[in-house]
C-alpha cells in the first residue's frame, strides 16, 4: 500500500480512460507513468487516456510483443512500454529503454515494478524525473481501484 496515495474508483472503462485524460493534462517531458496490476485491471485503458488526453489520435494498443510503441505530439513524445514478457532488469537495459528516461519523453510502462519495483518514500529517482506510480487492482468484472502516488521532483 502506498503511503501518500490517492485513491480512485472506477466504475467502467470509460472512467479509467477518463482518469488517463486527466492525468494527460498535468503531464510535462520528464514524467513517468508506472502501471502495476494483474493482466485485464485496465493498465492499457489508462494509456488510451493519456494518449487521448495528449491529443494523439492513433489506436492504441499494448505493444506486449513489440514491448515500445513511440507516439509524436507537435511537442511531445509519448512512449509506451509493455514489460510482461521481460523477466528482470538487465532485460530492460539490454533492449536500450533507459533513453526514454529523459525530459522530452512522457513514458506510460505497463508492469513497471519489473523496472523500478515498487517505490516508497525513500525510494530514488534520477534528478528531474517525475514518477507516478499507479497500483490497479479489479474489484469485479467492471470496476477497478487505482491507488496512485506520485515520486520525484
Amino acid at each position: 500500500m502506498l503511503l501518500n496515495m490517492a485513491i480512485f474508483i472506477s466504475h467502467n472503462v470509460e472512467q479509467t480512460i477518463q482518469l488517463g485524460i486527466d492525468w494527460a493534462k498535468e503531464a510535462k517531458g520528464g514524467m513517468i507513468f508506472g502501471l502495476i496490476g494483474e493482466l485485464g485491471c485496465g493498465k492499457t485503458q489508462i494509456v488510451k487516456g493519456l494518449a487521448k488526453g495528449l491529443g494523439i489520435n492513433q489506436q492504441i494498443t499494448s505493444p506486449t510483443f513489440a514491448i515500445v510503441n513511440e507516439y509524436k505530439t507537435d511537442n511531445l513524445w509519448f512512449v509506451h512500454i509493455d514489460l510482461y514478457r521481460l523477466s528482470c532488469v538487465e532485460d530492460i537495459h539490454n533492449i536500450g529503454l533507459d533513453e526514454f528516461l529523459n525530459d522530452k519523453a512522457i513514458v506510460a510502462i505497463e508492469w513497471a515494478e519489473k523496472w523500478f519495483g515498487l517505490l516508497d518514500k525513500n525510494s530514488q529517482l534520477p534528478n528531474g524525473l517525475k514518477y507516478r506510480q499507479a497500483i490497479l487492482t479489479a474489484i469485479n468484472e467492471s470496476e477497478r481501484k487505482i491507488e496512485y502516488e506520485d515520486f520525484g521532483n
